[in-house]
């Protein structure tokens, strides 16, 4: 059955109503509007009607809805329905919350705009033939009108802001059963194949293929699907090979059974499809289908943090971060509990297929300019009940996911490559990621064990910095009952996060202290310069940066995912030196994700450690060896109080080495083992990773 077959049904149910609300919104084209509030009216209304053009569209062609147009008629469509909210329009769009608080008063122009950017999912809703979806959007916007219109009717400018509010409130809490039932099941459901069919039966030599999304298309999606067109099957067969036996290498190394599984959930950004084609075939082969699920559109589901699923590049980044916060409008105890519940209720309806999935395997991309956004005082912000909420919220739901979907049972795999936008050099610097992605793992495996031997007869690492790094960190490691059998760090080689090239653990939190500081570091899609956070008993106690206005705001928000404070989750020493040499030739070290940016150095995450939810299954390096190093003070509160005991972020930052002094392990007796000096590896055994740093 075909995804438009499977979603028949809901359609016809809500196909009236969808028609009834359109005539309606058409016919507000011929009535009179007090202004200001007129042209709003008018300018939304229009857009959806222009959305309405789609799915008639699709309708008449059995799901096509461009089946006559020419790639220049595709691009011009794409075009229209994203140009509102493009840089150069955004000034004067109702989606600007600037603007709409300009034009339609303070208070009012933030629930308008909040109403309009909702509004504006449509358009992905249209090319999946959501029905049900942009009928509710319809019925808002008519309802929030009909309450201007009763105004207007009895002189007055407006009606009151908080009968608005309250409506769009409702709207987000009732349909919570629809908007956050239809996340768990995008996520979990292979009958949903909107995606899958794009990939697995368009024709990919032709461009055109990626308008079929509703993804705002840019010239990074069509250089990307250009450029993978340009590499020979052998190439695209080992970029998919990389991937996919990294995903079976994880369930390998961890002792989980993957014959249990029968899903995947494929995540990309839009123009890798070849390859995606091809890990969809050898994923089969293991039997898994992939699962793919569109990155989140709508306030209730999307993550402040960055998108996932599969997406294109952002239409307006701007624009994305002034909406980040957009639910402080319905954010409350009350709101809390519903949205929380109906999660519990749709993983229980869907639990056989969440007991089917395996887990992500993602395809992240690097080389995006680095943004730096406007913080604007109109913008939706929470306060900090909201933020504490936001915070439980995070927490609660993701032991409800851990419940149907246990961490134990489940793995991941990511690995990432440039986009054109990292410069003249792109097509070289692509080749050399897919050969950094394919180093040998006997020869790794080897060095890291090496170091690994070395930091098991510590108490505690000492880590200093150099060239005006100020980095001063003593990490302390948790005791080993027996040597012989037990290990503080986890050998990482080519399988959950690639490349490979790194050894870690999860650190004692009491007695770990001092300064992390890196002079410049991407974190998500921000480029932090100076970064600083002091740790007290492994405790982030102060954090800063020096590249924003409201540095310290961004770095609780990005960093610390909205907390006051993280624990040190991981210490890690990197050990891929041909990834920062890679770097180092191409200018490119800033823009490097933290995927193959924790390789070139030590690294270090505040938040969960690297097991969370899955501390208590066993983990064994290749030389046998038990990895015992899987919880710390926080972690082991799971045993009394589960909400204690996690934070729901894992954030890495690197240290690269050109700003990387020592590294010394410090045993018990006071004895001391160099493993880095000068951001050189010392330790015999090693030498051989200074190879490609001296070249």
């Amino acid at each position: 059955m075909d995804y438009r077959t499977l979603l028949q049904e809901e359609n016809d149910a809500v196909r009236e109503r969808y028609q009834l609300s359109m005539e309606r919104i058409k016919a507000m084209g011929t009535e009179e509007m007090r202004q200001p509030y007129g042209s709003y009216f008018k300018k939304t209304a229009a857009f959806i009607l222009q959305v309405g053009e789609v799915v008639r569209r699709r309708w008449e062609e059995g799901g096509a809805g461009h089946a006559d147009m020419d790639l220049k008629g595709l691009r011009r469509e794409n075009h229209a329905l994203y140009e509102d909210i493009l840089p150069e329009n955004y000034g004067e769009s109702y989606a600007n919350p600037d603007y709409a608080v300009s034009r339609l008063s303070d208070g009012m122009g933030q629930l308008l705009s909040f109403l309009y950017t909702e509004i504006r999912a449509d358009i992905v809703y249209a090319f999946e033939m959501r029905l049900a979806h942009m009928t509710i959007l319809s019925e808002v916007f008519l309802e929030v009108y009909n309450l201007f219109v009763l105004a207007w009717e009895e002189g007055r400018e407006a009606p009151d802001k908080q009968a608005v509010k309250d409506a769009l409130y409702w709207f987000v809490s009732d349909y919570t059963d629809l908007t956050v039932t239809w996340r768990v099941r995008e996520g979990l459901d292979p009958g949903l194949s909107f995606a899958r069919e794009i990939v697995m039966d368009s024709d990919l030599s032709s461009p055109g293929y990626l308008y079929q999304y509703g993804e705002y298309i840019s010239d990074t999606e069509l250089k990307v699907a250009s450029f993978m067109n340009s590499l020979p099957q052998e190439t695209i067969d080992r970029m998919a090979d990389t991937y996919t036996e990294g995903y079976r290498k994880g369930f390998e190394v961890m002792g989980r059974d993957l014959s249990k599984k029968k899903t995947v959930v494929v995540e990309y950004q839009l123009g890798f499809e070849r390859m995606i084609r091809k890990a969809v075939e050898n994923f089969r082969a293991m039997g898994l289908e992939a699962v793919f699920y569109r990155a989140a559109v709508e306030s209730v589901n999307r993550r402040p943090g960055g998108k996932r699923g599969y997406y294109g590049t952002s239409a307006n980044r701007q624009y994305d971060y002034d909406h980040r916060y957009d639910s402080a409008l319905y954010m409350g105890n009350g709101f809390k509990e519903r949205r929380l519940s109906v999660l519990k209720a749709a993983y229980e309806e869907f639990k056989e297929l969440a007991s089917w999935c395996a887990g992500p395997a993602l395809v992240e991309t690097f080389g995006e300019a680095g943004f730096t956004p406007i913080n604007k005082k109109t913008a939706l912000a929470l306060n900090g009940h909201q933020e504490e909420l936001t915070v439980s919220y995070a927490n609660e739901s993701r032991q409800v996911v851990n419940q149907y979907m246990p961490g134990d049972e489940t793995s991941f795999t990511i690995i990432a490559f440039p986009r054109p936008e990292i410069g003249p050099d792109f097509e070289e610097i692509f080749k050399e990621t897919i050969r950094i992605n394919t180093l040998d793992y006997d020869t790794y495996q080897k060095i890291q064990q090496t170091l690994i031997d070395a930091l098991d007869q510590a108490e505690y690492v000492r880590i200093t910095g150099r060239e005006g790094n100020e980095t001063d960190l003593t990490v302390h490691l948790h005791t080993l009952n027996d040597p012989s059998r037990e290990t503080n760090f986890e050998n990482c080689v080519s399988d959950v996060n690639i490349p490979l090239g790194e050894v870690f653990t999860s650190p004692v939190l009491e007695g770990t202290k001092g300064l992390l500081h890196v002079k410049e570091v991407y974190v998500r899609e921000y480029l932090f310069k100076d970064l600083r956070l002091e740790f007290e008993d492994g405790r982030v106690t102060e954090f800063s940066c020096g590249n924003f206005d409201s540095g310290k705001e961004l770095v609780k928000q990005v960093i610390l995912n909205g907390h006051s404070w993280l624990p040190l989750g991981e210490f890690a020493i990197g050990t891929n030196t041909a990834a920062y040499a890679m770097a180092k030739k191409y200018n490119i070290g800033s823009k490097l994700p933290i995927l193959i940016a924790e390789k070139t150095g030590p690294h270090f995450a505040v938040g969960d450690t690297c097991y969370s939810f899955a501390e208590d299954s066993p983990m064994y390096n290749p030389d046998g060896k038990e990895v015992i190093a899987r919880d710390n003070e926080i972690s082991l509160l799971r045993k009394e109080d589960m909400s204690k005991a996690y934070f729901s972020c894992h954030t890495d930052i690197t240290v690269p080495y050109s700003e990387l002094g020592d590294i010394v392990a410090v045993g018990k007796d006071g004895s001391r083992i160099c493993l880095i000096r000068q951001g050189k590896f010392v330790l015999e055994g090693t030498e051989a990773l200074n190879e490609a740093l001296d070249n």
